[in-house]
């Protein structure tokens, strides 16, 4: 080893440093720095690429160009498969009161109208539906229709008769009683929500709710609403604004319009909306916010709220009497971009749609002359990407047959879908070795008899 390290030494020259070396090896430390910041730039940029891909694929509803819509994986699915029995007015006692009064005088037509209308609505489609069973053997589900709002409102039952009836009709369905009321399908389409019927927490608090209003808790102990097992709908924007054909109006283009933002409604007493009456007071010449009369020669017609809606470019939307409301729903087909106000609200479909992308949801508490500065600092071109995206998924907002490209009724079984189970039971359903299901007096299940028992 010494000698071979003498002989290296002896024979060997240092290497030489030219200028030309250093130069060289300079040039070669930048491009490698240079080079390397372009790559990572490059990494980033295609992982970010991936994220929005995989979050398109994966999160958030797309529409296709005949007007059907895609759903995404981690959403919904690609097929759907259910079943729902629709029980028939004439089969359950208690039934034809809550869809026509006690007088059977209420008509069908009569409710179809309204905020309540989705009642009418989710019943006939249903009627119709492909998913549609006339076998509760093989039912995933069992729809209970009612026109109860409606029937309320026009004084065909009071508050205690709709109890009454409500429980009647509970006790003629051994389906309810075997599952508890888990498969079982309601909806009530107002503000109240679940609280029509005032017995709601004792007998129905299992079954599954539709209903626009997540939140109920300004003039109750405990809201209906319950995020795991019931599903928001959107709210009864009028036909004329959702059908095919000709609509009340037509969006106007941007630059045509007035104002920066309107809210169209009564203040009904309501903190957030008297404070966006006086900001237009303040300034009318950016919000507006005209006194909306239903009666004599100054009432604001279908005609003339649509007009005023569809003048600015922000539709305002605060809580009323409770945290929905319609005007959110209507800003889509004026296509203005909703701004809520109301910070309990729950919104449908939140498994395919990012409402971040397509509305502006700001703190009721911060309503005042920053809400209208926030609004002036967004730029026509993202107005119109938001816009644009809205247009997009509006279809959900239209109730239409579940075989349509698009529509409410194709969300709500998506949603329902989510919620099939192979197996119910409940604290009253018991089972033998032989699959048999039995009660508490050990009679199988064909052998029960109405009227059930009430939990």
């Amino acid at each position: 080893m010494n000698n071979k390290g003498k002989q290296f030494g002896a024979h060997s020259n240092p290497p030489l440093c030219t200028r030309s070396h250093q130069i060289g090896a300079l040039l070669l430390v930048c491009s490698t720095f240079f080079l390397t910041r372009a790559y990572d730039r490059l990494l980033v940029s295609s992982a970010e690429n991936s994220f929005d891909v995989f979050r398109r694929s994966h999160y958030v509803v797309e529409s296709n160009d005949d007007g059907s819509v895609s759903w995404p994986e981690r959403g919904y699915g690609s097929r759907l498969s259910l079943k729902i029995y629709v029980y028939d007015e004439n089969e359950i006692q208690g039934l034809k009161p809550l869809m026509y009064g006690r007088d059977g005088k209420i008509t069908a037509a009569a409710c179809l109208k309204g905020q309540w209308g989705t009642q009418v609505k989710i019943h006939t489609l249903l009627q119709q539906s492909r998913f549609r069973t006339r076998k509760k053997e093989e039912a995933d589900f069992f729809f209970v229709p009612a026109y109860v709002k409606c029937v309320r409102m026009l004084g065909g039952l009071n508050d205690k008769e709709i109890n009454q009836a409500y429980k009647q009709v509970l006790s003629q369905m051994p389906h309810f009683r075997l599952s508890g009321g888990r498969d079982h399908i309601f909806v009530f389409p107002s503000g109240a929500g679940a609280h029509l019927f005032k017995s709601w927490a004792t007998y129905i608090n299992r079954s599954i709710i539709l209903t626009p209003e997540g939140d109920r808790t300004d003039k109750k102990d405990i809201s209906a609403f319950n995020t795991w097992k019931d599903i928001i709908v959107p709210g009864n924007v009028d036909d004329g604004m959702t059908s095919d054909g000709a609509k009340i109006v037509q969006p106007l283009p941007l630059s045509k319009r007035k104002y920066l933002a309107n809210y169209l409604g009564r203040d009904q007493g309501k903190v957030g909306r008297l404070k966006l009456i006086e900001l237009s007071k303040q300034f009318p010449e950016k919000l507006e916010s005209p006194v909306l009369k239903f009666s004599g020669p100054d009432k604001f017609g279908k005609l003339d709220y649509f007009e005023h809606l569809r003048n600015a470019k922000f539709c305002l939307a605060p809580r009323g009497e409770s945290s929905w409301t319609l005007r959110f729903y209507e800003s889509f087909f004026v296509e203005c971009v909703p701004v809520i106000l109301s910070d309990q609200v729950e919104l449908p479909f939140q498994n395919v749609i990012d409402y971040s992308q397509i509305s502006i949801k700001w703190p009721s508490s911060e309503i005042g002359p920053q809400l209208l500065e926030y609004l002036e600092t967004i730029p026509d071109a993202t107005i119109e990407e938001m816009i644009a995206r809205g247009r997009l998924v509006r279809c959900l907002w239209v109730y239409a047959s579940d075989s349509a490209p698009c529509s409410t009724m194709q969300g709500i079984l998506w949603e329902l879908q989510r919620k099939v189970r192979l197996f119910h039971q409940s604290t009253e359903t018991f089972w033998l070795l032989n699959g048999s299901f039995v009660n508490r007096q050990l009679v199988e299940f064909s052998n029960w008899k109405p009227p059930m028992p009430l939990p």
